[in-house]
């Protein structure tokens, strides 16, 4: 059998990022909701990257967080799309669908 892992891994490295800011662009959320969301289809985001992921796009000014500590057990960091983040995601999906027109051209369409 052919291993594809490494491969695989790559490719979701590669889409985390448009995903953790798709998720966050459909409203305010924390990390666990983050993750369950990017999730809901398929493994895309790994446990482990996604707070690398979110504490670099908070420094790189994508994302902007919250510590909200009423009404939970422990406090939670909501996140929120700055307006760069609105840039970066809306640039982000065009390549993404440009890129995913051009890919299935070529890896579906035989002779």
């Amino acid at each position: 059998m052919i291993d594809i892992a490494p491969w695989l891994s790559q490719l979701r490295k590669g889409a985390a990022e448009l995903v953790v800011l798709s998720v966050v662009a459909r409203g305010e959320c924390y990390g666990l909701q983050i993750l369950t969301e990017a999730n809901r289809q398929g493994d895309i985001v790994a446990d482990g990257a996604l707070y690398p992921l979110l504490n670099r796009l908070e420094k790189d000014g994508k994302l902007m967080a919250r510590w909200v500590t009423d009404d939970a057990a422990h406090p939670r960091k909501y996140y929120s799309l700055t307006a760069e983040g609105e840039k970066t995601i809306a640039a982000m999906k065009e390549a993404w669908i440009a890129f995913r027109t051009a890919m299935t051209g070529v890896v579906e369409n035989t002779p």
